[in-house]
């Protein structure tokens, strides 16, 4: 049986599947095809269906949930730290209305966060990776960051406005659930089980051989250092990647039902989890 799994090509998601990429686990008869595209991508294929495993942002997944249900494995977790409005001078928090801002897609958690906490900006839309420069650039007031930009801002001489993740405790107590890997609902109950418990496995092979996996995650490190890709993947694969846990679980239904209130989405969907 053979399965698409479409993640980020970004070292933590490559040190999370490193064991089926690697044939590193036993896959009980399923050949897994890994599919590699930016988030905002996967979010916009997600739509169609395409993957029958696919990494979403828990923004999207307000669209999805028809079509999909979350895995108990494979979150992104802001445990006090998150997604960032950087710029080039500081500027009070109450300045971020109006301000012209660059974001890496319209459907991550990390636009549906700002936007919870500041609903009046310009945004523009652009690859993750170009954030940075239009911002450096005087292109746009400031930038949205993702991924390794959170580690790379400083050394670009830039200014935090705010972390998004710890605004989000500071509001909720709660971790920011950005991204989880989706199941697509149509495979049945049988298989999206198996599915789940294979990903788990997974998993938990890259965190109990941290260095052989971290090794592989390097090829997708996009030039960080090998401490500072160390950094990143330890920020977003960890015991939290294993199981959501209570809080991570209640964190989605909190961050989906706030946004609905605010009319951010259209509805609530059906939140299921399969572990």
């Amino acid at each position: 049986m053979q399965i698409q799994i479409a993640h980020s090509p970004d070292s933590d998601d490559a040190f999370m599947f490193y064991a089926l990429a690697e044939g590193k686990i036993d896959t009980e008869g399923v050949e897994f095809v890994h599919v590699l595209k930016d988030i905002e991508t996967l979010n916009r294929e997600a739509m169609k269906g395409t993957y029958e495993i696919s990494a979403v942002s828990i923004h999207a997944y307000a669209y999805l949930a028809d079509r999909y249900a979350l895995l108990g494995s494979g979150a992104s977790m802001g445990e006090k730290y998150g997604p960032m409005v950087v710029a080039k001078k500081d500027f009070p928090l109450g300045e971020l209305k109006n301000k012209r801002i660059a974001v890496p897609g319209t459907l991550t958690t990390a636009f549906l966060v700002l936007k919870i906490l500041e609903p009046e900006f310009e945004h523009v839309t652009l690859p993750f990776d170009q954030i940075l420069d239009s911002v450096i650039r005087g292109k746009v007031d400031a930038g949205l960051i993702i991924h390794e930009g959170q580690l790379q801002y400083q050394e670009r001489g830039l200014k935090l406005i705010v972390d998004l993740g710890l605004w989000w405790h500071e509001q909720t107590g709660l971790p920011l659930p950005l991204g989880g890997n989706a199941v697509r609902r149509d495979l049945g109950a049988d298989l999206m089980k198996k599915l789940a418990r294979l990903q788990k496995a997974s998993i938990a092979y890259g965190l109990d051989h941290r260095q052989e996996a971290l090794s592989h995650a390097l090829r997708y490190a996009r030039g960080l250092s090998t401490e500072t890709a160390d950094r990143f993947v330890g920020m977003y694969v960890n015991e939290r990647t294993l199981d959501y846990g209570a809080d991570g679980r209640r964190a989605v239904h909190t961050l989906l039902d706030l946004a609905h209130r605010k009319k951010l989405i259209p509805s609530l969907p059906r939140i299921e989890f399969i572990d």
